[in-house]
């Protein structure tokens, strides 16, 4: 299904670290071997994002060779001090994004900013400027870049692979802000990359979850912490 309000962006760097979670926890991080849909969305907020909306990813397309890259890191232990750690990182990454909004039915107090073309022609803006905020691929060592593109275009180091399958991945997180419940819930999936570009499933569509914990969804209100003026820049 094609979207009315879709845009496409190319983001690349030197290094990317979409974290496995389940190395999380034991202080040597490894990287999933492409981005996931919650890493994504984050880059996308990155870029442009008001409480109004939620951005949907709808696929990305891998435009390098999958390359991996362990490095030396002192990272801070529980105990206090630093530790010495092997972060293992994607090396040299480029992904074409598709991506559109859709109004957060959530919040019918902002009702008054569904404003469609308004939001189109600002995230427009925003990724010929590089985004609001600064990007980051997957972590916050690791920084990117954003630039326009046509969803596509270009050559792709996948693109005569017809099909490529991954394992169980995580795919990113339903705040009470997408879903209404006061609960923190992951979602997982499997992807699969068909001639360099994985169509991503819409967050309901996951049907493997796990219930995290709760979570109280901030309190945001027009005129006193969110405006819908002055905001183009």
């Amino acid at each position: 299904m094609k979207y009315p309000n879709v845009v496409d962006y190319c983001v690349y760097g030197k290094f990317a670290l979409f974290t496995d979670p389940i190395t999380k926890m034991g202080g040597e991080k490894y990287s999933y071997p492409i981005p996931t849909y919650e890493a994504l969305k984050g880059i996308t907020e990155s870029i442009y994002w008001k409480p109004s909306f939620d951005w949907v990813i709808d696929r990305v397309r891998i435009l390098h060779l999958i390359e991996m890259q362990a490095k030396g890191i002192r990272p801070l232990a529980y105990s206090g001090g630093n530790t010495l750690s092997l972060y293992t990182y994607l090396f040299d990454v480029a992904y074409q994004v598709e991506t559109h909004f859709e109004w957060n039915m959530h919040r019918p107090d902002l009702a008054v900013d569904r404003i469609e073309d308004k939001h189109y022609q600002i995230a427009r803006r925003m990724i010929e400027k590089g985004g609001r905020r600064d990007i980051f691929l997957g972590t916050r060592e690791c920084q990117g870049y954003v630039e326009p593109c046509v969803f596509g275009e270009g050559e792709g180091a996948y693109d005569q692979e017809n099909e490529m399958p991954f394992a169980l991945m995580f795919h990113g997180f339903t705040y009470p802000s997408d879903s209404g419940d006061d609960k923190l819930i992951a979602r997982f999936w499997q992807p699969k990359m068909v001639n360099g570009v994985i169509e991503f499933l819409r967050p309901e569509e996951c049907s493997i979850t796990r219930e995290i914990r709760n979570y109280q969804l901030n309190d945001v209100r027009i005129g006193k912490n969110y405006s819908i003026d002055g905001e183009e820049e």
